[in-house]
C-alpha cells in the first residue's frame, strides 16, 4: 500500500513549530458602568469577530487593561468612580498603554463635550445610542485586523 508522506507536511505545518495556536481575534476592552449597555457592546463585539473584556467602572478598566492589554478600549465617559477622563489620563501615563487607541462612546453629546474628550485623548468619539455601523467603522480604522463583516 502507498500511504502518503504525513511528515513532511506536518513538519511544515504551524502545529509542528512548538508554538501554540494563537487567539488572532482582536482584544477589545468595554467599560459602561450599565450592564444593560455592555452586554450589548459585547455581544456587538463578538459578532464583529472581536474578543471582547468588560468593565463596569474605571478602577476595573484599569486593572483589566494592565491585566490583558487590549487592542483598542471602547469607553463610556460618566462613570461611578473614577470618570473616563481619569481613566484616558492614566491609561496614557502608562507606557505599556498609552499607544492603545480609545474610543469614547457616551451620552455627553454637546459639542463642547466631544471637543473636550477628544482634547483629553480619546481617538474617537461615538455619542448614544451610537450606530453600529459607525462602530464598525471606527473599530476597522483602529485595529490591524480584519473584522467579521456583519449585516444590520
Amino acid at each position: 500500500m502507498n500511504y502518503p508522506n504525513w511528515s513532511n507536511e506536518l513538519e511544515s505545518s504551524s502545529f509542528s513549530s512548538g508554538q501554540p495556536p494563537v487567539d488572532k481575534r482582536p482584544v477589545i476592552l468595554a467599560v459602561d458602568d450599565n450592564p444593560d449597555n455592555l452586554e450589548l457592546l459585547t455581544q456587538i463585539l463578538d459578532l464583529f469577530g472581536c474578543d471582547c473584556v468588560g468593565a463596569v467602572d474605571g478602577y476595573a478598566a484599569l486593572s483589566a487593561a494592565v491585566d490583558r492589554p487590549p487592542d483598542l478600549i471602547v469607553l463610556d465617559i460618566c462613570l461611578p468612580d473614577i470618570d473616563g477622563m481619569e481613566v484616558v489620563k492614566r491609561v496614557q501615563q502608562n507606557p505599556d498603554l498609552r499607544h492603545i487607541p480609545i474610543v469614547a462612546v457616551t451620552a455627553l453629546a454637546k459639542p463642547e463635550d466631544r471637543a473636550r474628550i477628544l482634547q483629553a485623548g480619546c481617538t474617537e468619539y461615538l455619542s448614544k445610542p451610537f450606530n453600529i455601523k459607525d462602530l464598525e467603522t471606527v473599530i476597522r480604522q483602529h485595529i490591524n485586523s480584519p473584522l467579521v463583516l456583519v449585516e444590520f
